[in-house]
């Protein structure tokens, strides 16, 4: 299994670069009859129910469905991150059965004048983009637009000559092959379609991505051309290695739809949803909403101000709207991308995908033999008992983890060290939000206990 030993600095490195109708019915156990010669007797139409819009989080938290203790253990672990220095601000939002159980915050968000971080406060969510990518996807592929089985030359006819590295000579230079088949759309969508990334690994693949400046590349066109003269890492669907796949997805969304990819993605999910924080850049009017990330000191390890054009996400600063990394977010509308999932596709009336699709993309497609290295945060070599579905990590046996999480929860995470994960079972998704890059250099091990903690505090 290739595992990048050198994942957070390759990291670094790169991004430093790119910067759910109800129906009336007669009275139960009325006879046909009496409902029809009756109407004036039926019961008063039950009230719709109220939109799922999270715009007031701490207001609305009633701590439904969970212990009073358990959250306050929650909110003790989660504050002992800041004050014991992990990073400088969270925020963490529980949402169960359609509704707020539980909003926290604790730290500031800005080092000049030590802003609070607030309910409305605009974070890098960096990869948590991706499942919002493979949403954008996977509504063309309910148009017909493809099938999983598809080869990506479909889309992707650049891909048509791609290599595969198989080792290197005397000289350090790459010894290629033929491809054994051109990757699937599936296999794009699992991270097993050989694909390098640049983030990390000293392999000749990886290596190039970063030479070749690939993810700082100013449009998706020009992405696309230098990711056609990169080889594969591994043959097709032969192993998991995480990728600039999703970048190639966002491509495939522009190309199919025909609409830029930030359009697309604003017509068919940020509006529909109301993420209205949602975008790939922070305009003027918002910038005092949008946190610092923040850096270790090399000198004294103190968390500092990363100040760097490559984090600002000003309008125009990139070219290349990524949709594996490019994404800035807020809680309220992240959690109505999570409340559209659980409720099968849907939220507030507004259909995104079937019940089916959301299923499909939260299902392992992943052969036992294989294991993932990351959670799009940082490294976690050999993940037993996790899986990948359709841009979702998914976990396929709680056992080998030591998680309370039920089997089926499926997730993922931010380079700045934001996670979330939505638990079918439960009805029931979190989000938490934090800005300290590279995540792997922080210690992140309240990411564990958030949720070892949330259902030790679930009431059954």
């Amino acid at each position: 299994m290739r595992q990048p030993a050198h994942y957070l600095k390759g990291l670094a490195a790169s991004l430093l670069i790119v910067g759910a109708a109800a129906c009336a019915a007669g009275p139960a156990g009325a006879p046909p009859e009496q409902v029809a010669l009756a109407p004036q007797a039926a019961a008063e139409p039950a009230p719709a129910p109220a939109d799922k819009t999270f715009d007031a989080l701490e207001a609305s938290a009633s701590g439904k469905g969970f212990t009073s203790a358990g959250l306050a253990a929650l909110d003790t672990a989660m504050a002992a991150a800041v004050d014991d220095g992990a990073v400088k601000g969270i925020s963490t939002l529980l949402v169960k059965d359609g509704h707020v159980a539980h909003y926290y915050e604790h730290g500031i968000m800005r080092a000049t004048d030590q802003a609070p971080i607030k309910e409305d406060t605009i974070f890098r969510i960096y990869s948590m983009s991706k499942p919002i990518t493979g949403v954008a996807l996977m509504m063309l592929y309910e148009q017909g637009a493809f099938s999983l089985d598809d080869p990506i030359t479909k889309f992707v006819p650049e891909f048509a000559d791609l290599k595969v590295l198989n080792g290197v000579d005397a000289d350090g230079n790459m010894i290629v092959e033929d491809m054994d088949h051109v990757p699937t759309m599936r296999e794009l969508m699992s991270h097993t379609a050989g694909f390098g990334y640049g983030l990390g690994g000293e392999d000749p693949v990886n290596t190039a991505f970063r030479k070749q400046g690939v993810l700082a590349s100013p449009d998706l066109d020009t992405y696309i051309s230098k990711v056609a003269g990169i080889p594969l890492m591994f043959q097709p669907g032969s192993d998991w290695s995480y990728s600039t796949a999703v970048d190639i997805q966002g491509y495939i969304v522009q190309k199919i739809s025909g609409k830029p990819f930030g359009e697309y993605l604003q017509d068919t999910i940020f509006t529909p949803l109301g993420m209205t924080d949602t975008a790939f850049f922070v305009p003027e009017s918002k910038r005092d909403r949008f946190s610092d990330v923040f850096t270790h000191n090399p000198e004294n390890g103190d968390l500092v101000p990363l100040d760097d054009p490559g984090f600002a996400y000003r309008e125009g600063a990139f070219g290349m709207e990524a949709g594996g990394h490019g994404l800035v977010s807020t809680l309220a509308d992240y959690a109505r991308f999570c409340q559209m999932l659980v409720d099968g596709g849907e939220l507030n009336g507004t259909r995104i995908l079937k019940p089916e699709t959301v299923t499909l993309m939260r299902t392992n497609v992943l052969p036992e033999t294989f294991h993932l290295f990351s959670d799009g945060n940082s490294v976690n070599p050999e993940r037993a008992g996790h899986g990948f579905g359709l841009d979702f990590g998914v976990l396929v046996d709680p056992a080998p983890t030591g998680t309370l999480m039920p089997t089926g929860t499926y997730y993922w995470g931010g380079a700045a060290g934001t996670w979330f994960w939505i638990d079918p079972v439960n009805d029931l998704f979190f989000i938490g939000m934090v800005q300290v890059f590279p995540a792997g250099s922080m210690d992140n091990a309240f990411r564990k206990e958030s949720g070892d903690l949330v259902y030790e505090a679930l009431d059954q």
